[in-house]
């Protein structure tokens, strides 16, 4: 006898970025040299004195559940953290601590969206966006963008869309942005957030990159535009990418008590807590600095002026210059429509420079973008040096006889 599987489990696609990264390291172990450019996690280890904050925890016995939103010494340390880097007051019951920022996200669509809802996403995407929104119920609408508006939104595009739908719930926007790099403008923020007041759309503000800015520019959360949009929006962020700390394990939600309310209850029933040692080690985080941030912000800032100005080199490539976090989205649409090689999509593109090459990106298909492939340059300059030659190769070799 077969056991039928849920029809909401057999539409959920497996994660493209994790399947790269698997198969990178596969052929690796099989003594294959594979350049990975697909992994989306900082390739430095976590900071010595967050390090020792867990260890800490761990010799003190700090090992037992704790509250299921977060201890209140870190739900503390979250709202300080928010009023001096975004000037947002927030109280610790509007904040949610979670397992990774992922399932902040999708506790807080879980709490918010009925069925038919309606979820606007600005492509391309996080891979995770769209069945995030399909489990809680509600319906993906992409809105499309490309290099030439620095993969923006814009409000008019925004409110056309939003007219035509039936029911609109939410808008989610993730800034500093996974793929691209975009990063928004506070005017742009406020153009954007007069619409979604306009018309009662709730704001789902996923900042996780915000500390990895460049070109002097600084992060600026939507929620900050007035209390207003504060009232619709709930911001999403964690210590992942920042602090280099993926493995740990811990994001949060900051918004109206309301929703936080209702999200906890939610994880309550899944997740229940965070590890006890891991928020001990994310207080210690947030509330101290020894510059190791700012240390690998720079040094990603680096690598992102190499690896742009070398895919811009490459015949038929272009490649906007992204504005935050550590991923380059380069439009390799000619080698799709110009090939010997009866490749028409990323997803082949992508498998043929793997197999031939030996180096992996992420096909643009995974993010709603065909035309496209991501780097993530969150890898060793001698990495990028070596893998961009590959990855130039490849796309030669397409078009030779």
């Amino acid at each position: 006898m077969t056991i039928k599987i849920s029809d909401r489990a057999q539409a959920i696609k497996p994660s493209p970025t994790l399947g790269v990264s698997a198969l990178a390291k596969q052929m690796k172990q099989q003594g294959i040299d594979v350049i990975n450019f697909g992994v989306g996690e900082p390739d430095f280890p976590t900071p010595d004195y967050i390090k020792q904050a867990g260890i800490q925890a761990i010799r003190d016995n700090f090992s037992h559940y704790t509250d299921s939103n977060g201890m209140p010494e870190l739900r503390n340390a979250i709202v300080r953290k928010l009023e001096q880097d975004n000037g947002l007051s927030y109280q610790p019951d509007e904040i949610l601590v979670s397992p990774g920022a992922k399932a902040s996200i999708i506790t807080v669509l879980m709490a918010v969206c009925d069925p038919r809802d309606e979820v606007l996403i600005p492509t391309p995407y996080w891979v995770s966006y769209p069945s995030q929104v399909e489990m809680a119920g509600a319906v993906p609408v992409l809105l499309e963008t490309d290099e030439s508006t620095e993969f923006k939104i814009s409000p008019e595009m925004l409110e056309e869309q939003v007219r035509s739908l039936s029911n609109p719930k939410a808008l989610i926007l993730n800034t500093p942005n996974n793929p691209t790099g975009t990063v928004y403008t506070k005017s742009e923020l406020e153009q954007i957030a007069e619409i979604c007041l306009k018309y009662g759309i709730m704001i789902l503000s996923d900042e996780i990159y915000e500390k990895l800015i460049y070109d002097g520019e600084s992060h600026f959360s939507i929620a900050a535009v007035s209390e207003a949009v504060k009232e619709i929006t709930v911001v999403i962020n964690g210590v992942s990418k920042a602090y280099a700390m993926t493995g740990w394990r811990l994001g949060y939600a900051a918004g109206p008590r309301e929703i936080i309310r209702y999200a906890g209850r939610i994880q309550g029933h899944t997740t229940s807590c965070v590890n006890a040692m891991t928020q001990k080690a994310v207080i210690t985080a947030l509330d101290k600095d020894d510059g190791s941030v700012e240390k690998m912000r720079l040094e990603f800032e680096k690598r992102r002026n190499y690896l742009i100005e070398q895919l811009n080199a490459i015949a038929k490539v272009s490649c906007a210059l992204p504005r935050g976090a550590f991923y380059a989205m380069p439009n390799i649409s000619y080698y799709l429509r110009n090939n010997a090689k009866k490749i028409t999509n990323s997803v082949q593109l992508c498998e043929y420079l793997i197999q031939n090459y030996h180096m992996a990106v992420v096909p643009g298909a995974a993010f709603g973008a065909d035309d496209y492939v991501r780097f993530s340059y969150a890898t060793s300059m001698e990495n990028i040096k070596k893998g961009l030659q590959r990855f130039a190769d490849g796309l030669l070799s397409l078009t030779s006889k």
